[in-house]
Order: structure tokens, then C-alpha cells, then sequence
């Protein structure tokens, strides 16, 4: 169905004004939050009412704001493309005994996700808000397993940070913007694809937090689209702070919060044209078709602020490893229930909100479950079935997923920043995740985001099963491949990454020893 008109649209800005301003207090606003509600303010009856009010709000948040609090969601800043060195052991990443790793490039500029095509080319989608060709492309010519081409495409307009997708299926390139979806098609024998991008799908809504609009393909012609929410929880503007409320019902839940489903080959799409697959889904960046079950699945990121919104049902050290990151099997007609519930992986539970009448104890029973739980805040930016043959047995048809890290365990050590692995038996999830590939932090604790080195971001399969890593701040890029005779794989060479799970940015912190305020 298309974008809610009138009322429903007053509804959406004065929501969105909210918002921005609990995110101005936590010092996490980002521009695409203005941008949204300048721009769709500007299109309706009160228009200059609402931008007024907007203003004094913005003027009065940021007066009010902690200056010594870091906006931990400023875009990070593009560096020069660099070749790759070969100094470090596997590039600084630490890995189960048997894997190695090489430095694809030692960056490209600020990038999202990326494609590997079946000779080895690899395929980013760049991290850029302005201007043309958002797309990189990068071969090795030598064979040592270093890119030493590197060509930007993609006649296509930027528009905004949350450009996210790079997906190759069926001879196309498909490729998102914040608002658009294009494809491009391959060209035989050539590094580049030939002509312009086509428009497979515009969203109408204007640019928004968590715009990212990631890409899955069934068996049959169809195509899965992420149209994540920009709330934690559906917020009602007229709440007092400490005591915050749900809208009820939630005015986004027609639209956002949920994955559609398209026609892969369908050009000129828009949001109505498509079928609402699933909803109460916040925010999905990593989300992939498993071929073993014909099913698909999806890394959610968990809401913020429980603390912040109902302090009294929820201390500072709840906030930081509450809820949980969801691992889900997605069916069509699934609700997970965002706005109103979350998931506790302590618990193994789904607890109401306690903008919806949630004290920390009551269940939300009628809502899907997630297949398991991650720790709070680490950020699933993508997710990858694993089908190639280089891997020892055991990581065949399980998972990897990207932890991109958090940017709000204050006063704890932020976490995450790993790969981690998920084994899969009898098409579900065996056990307990697994370090698969650390070393991207630099450091052990991390006071901020800005203080870890990298933060993974992309992942891929290479056409001899090897596993390619990006990360988002510099656009490095890594190959991992297994060295040894993968049919003497044993359990002992994973003992020294499970002793990762110690780290501060991996271990549940200590309430009180690991509070940095208190250090």
C-alpha cells in the first residue's frame, strides 16, 4: 500500500519530531533525521507551523544537550583507496588455527556491503552521500590475491549514508541507494557493466533513519526488501522523559518495520506494487535466502533506551545488554512484534515494552520468536549460508554474520566488531555462536565507537569458498581461506576463540567493575 496521506502523514512528522529530539538528547541525531521531516513537513497543510516548531525544538536540544557526549553516528570520513600491505599476519585478523587471511585492499573509502562474481572480481557498494558512480569494482590481475584494479561505477544519484546493498543474481547486478533499488547487467569478459542502471523500485517516503534497503532472492523470481522503522518503539510525542509511551496503533506499521516482497524483473516498483511478506521487524541491514531450506532469514538490530525511556523498570546496566540482536527464520505472514515487545536472550523470552505497559517481567507470548538471541547493541550489518566446499565440514550450510558494534553501551565498554559463526544442523542453528574472526577493534575496550579501528560491515563468498570481510570505515577488505586438509578439522583448533568471549567487548560486562564512570 502506498505512503499514508493527510492525517496519517501529520501523524508521521509529529512522530518523527520525537524522535529527534530523544535522539538530540542522546547526542545521536544525523542529518537524514532533519532532512526527513524538513522535507516532508514542507508538503502538507501546517507546513510552516510544524517547521517553526521543529526549529525551537532543534534550538532547545541542542542547548540542552551533554556536549561532552559523541555522535557516535557521524559519517565516517572517506580516505584514499590504499594498496595493500603484507606486514601484518592475516592483516590483523585473528582466526580459528588453520585459517588464514589476505588484504584484499587496505581501503577504499567508507563502504556497505559487497559481491564476489565467479572469476574472482570483487564488488563493493561505497559509503557516499553525494554525486555519481557509488559503486567500486576491484580485480586482481597478478594472482597474489591483492586488487591492483580499481574502478568506480554506477551511473546513479547518491543519497545519503544508508546506501547499502550489492548483490550479483541471475547476470544482474542489483544495488540499493537509500531510496532506490537499480540492476545493471553483467557484461561477459568485462571488469565493468555497460549502459545505465535500470530502476527496479523507489521508495516514496522521504530519506529516514535506518533507510538501508537490503536485497534477498528467492527460487522464483522474487525479491526480498528490508523497509526498516526509524523509531525504537513507535514513541508518542506528547510522553513526559523517564516515562515515555507507544503510539497505539502504530502509524508506521502499515509501511515500515517490515520486509515486502517484488518481482526481481519488474522494473519501476514502487512500495504498493509489492506484497507485505512480515512485519514488527525494526531494523534488518543483513538478510540472505537459505537454499538448504528454501526459507529466509534475517539479523535484526534491537531497540535502545529502555533505561532512558522507564527508568524505573530499567537501570543504566539493563540498557547496555538489553534486548537482545535477533537471528530469525522469516514465513509469510510473520510478526515479530516491533513496536511492542523486544527480546530478552537472558530470558529467551519476548517481554513487552515498557512503552506498551512492559515492566521488565511481563511476556509477550503471541508475537514469533527469534531462533536465538545475540548480546545487545552489536549491530548485525549482514548475514551469510555458507555453501562452498574450502571450509572444513562443520562450517558448511552455517552461518557467518557481520557484528558492525555498538555505539551505545555507555558506561560500558562498547561491543561487538567480530564475524561470528552460527553451525547449522538439520536446518536450524546448533549451539552457541562462535568468534570466527576477530582483531578488528585494535583495542580491548572501547570507550566510543570511534575508538575501534574497524567495524565489519560486508560478506561474501568467493567462487572457491573463500570468505570476503569488509568493514565500513576505511573499506578494507579481507580474504579469508582455510589452509590445511579441511577433513582434519578438530573442535580443539576453536579453543583459543572461545577465549575470546572474555574480551570487554565481547563479555557481558559487571554492573559495577566493568562501569567505566566508576574507573
Amino acid at each position: 500500500m502506498p505512503p499514508a496521506k493527510n492525517s496519517g502523514d501529520f501523524l508521521l512528522v509529529h512522530f518523527s519530531f520525537v524522535t529527534l529530539v530523544f535522539k538530540l538528547k542522546q547526542g545521536l541525531v544525523h542529518k537524514n533525521d532533519i532532512s526527513f521531516v524538513l522535507h516532508f513537513t514542507t508538503k502538507q497543510m501546517y507546513s510552516k507551523l510544524l517547521v517553526g516548531f521543529f526549529l525551537g525544538i532543534f534550538l532547545w536540544s541542542c542547548k540542552n544537550e551533554d556536549k561532552t557526549s559523541p555522535a557516535s553516528t557521524e559519517p565516517e570520513i572517506t580516505e584514499k583507496q590504499e594498496p595493500a600491505k603484507a606486514e601484518e599476519i592475516n592483516g590483523g585478523l585473528l582466526l580459528p588455527d588453520g585459517f588464514g587471511a589476505i588484504v584484499v585492499t587496505d581501503g577504499i573509502g567508507p563502504s556497505r556491503h559487497l559481491a564476489i562474481r565467479d572469476n574472482g572480481d570483487i564488488y563493493v557498494k561505497l559509503r557516499t552521500e553525494t554525486g555519481r558512480n557509488g559503486n567500486m569494482a576491484l580485480r586482481d590481475t597478478t594472482g597474489d590475491g591483492r586488487a591492483d584494479i580499481f574502478e568506480s561505477w554506477g551511473d546513479y544519484p547518491n543519497d545519503g549514508n544508508f546506501g547499502t546493498e550489492m548483490r550479483i543474481h541471475n547476470g544482474y547486478f542489483y544495488f540499493s541507494s537509500e531510496q532506490v533499488i537499480y540492476r545493471q547487467k553483467l557484461t561477459p569478459g568485462e571488469l565493468l557493466p555497460e549502459g545505465s542502471p535500470e530502476i527496479i523500485l523507489t521508495d516514496q517516503y522521504p530519506k529516514r533513519w535506518h533507510n538501508a534497503k537490503c536485497l534477498a532472492f528467492d527460487t522464483k523470481g522474487n525479491m526480498y526488501v528490508t523497509f526498516s522503522a526509524p523509531t525504537n518503539a513507535c514513541e508518542d510525542q506528547n510522553s513526559q522523559p523517564g516515562n515515555v509511551k507507544g503510539l497505539s496503533p502504530c502509524p508506521l506499521r502499515e509501511e515500515l518495520g517490515s520486509i515486502w516482497k517484488f518481482d526481481e524483473n519488474k522494473l519501476g516498483q514502487f512500495q504498493a506494487d509489492g506484497e507485505l511478506f512480515a512485519t514488527g521487524i525494526r531494523s534488518v541491514v543483513g538478510i540472505a535466502w537459505n537454499s538448504e531450506d528454501d526459507k529466509l532469514y534475517a539479523v535484526q538490530h534491537g531497540r535502545d533506551y529502555l533505561h532512558n525511556h522507564a527508568p524505573h523498570f530499567y537501570s543504566k546496566w539493563e540498557q547496555a545488554v538489553l534486548p537482545s540482536e535477533e537471528f530469525m527464520k522469516i514465513e509469510k505472514g510473520d510478526d515479530f512484534g516491533w513496536p511492542f515487545t523486544y527480546y530478552d536472550h537472558f530470558k529467551n523470552k519476548k517481554m513487552l515494552a515498557p512503552e506498551y505497559g512492559g515492566d521488565g517481567k511481563k511476556e509477550a507470548k503471541e508475537y514469533k520468536k527469534p531462533l536465538m538471541g545475540f548480546p545487545a547493541h552489536w549491530a548485525p550489518n549482514d548475514l551469510l549460508f555458507y555453501r562452498g566446499n574450502q571450509f572444513p565440514e562443520r562450517y558448511k550450510k552455517g552461518a557467518f554474520i557481520a557484528f558492525h558494534g555498538s555505539t551505545n553501551r555507555a558506561p560500558y565498554s562498547q561491543a561487538g566488531y567480530i564475524v561470528a559463526f552460527i553451525p547449522f544442523e538439520n536446518g536450524k542453528p546448533k549451539g552457541e555462536w562462535e568468534v570466527f574472526a576477530d582483531g578488528f577493534t585494535g583495542i580491548d575496550t572501547l570507550k566510543i565507537v570511534q575508538d575501534a579501528k574497524y567495524r565489519p560491515m560486508g560478506l561474501a563468498e568467493g567462487p572457491d569458498g573463500s570468505l570476503y570481510i569488509s568493514e565500513s570505515k576505511k573499506g578494507k577488505i579481507w580474504r579469508v581461506n582455510y589452509g590445511e586438509d579441511p577433513s582434519k578439522f578438530k573442535e580443539t583448533q576453536l579453543v583459543e576463540m572461545e577465549k575470546r568471549k572474555s574480551k570487554p567487548y565481547l563479555k557481558t560486562p559487571d554492573e559495577k567493575v566493568d562501569d567505566l564512570t566508576l574507573q
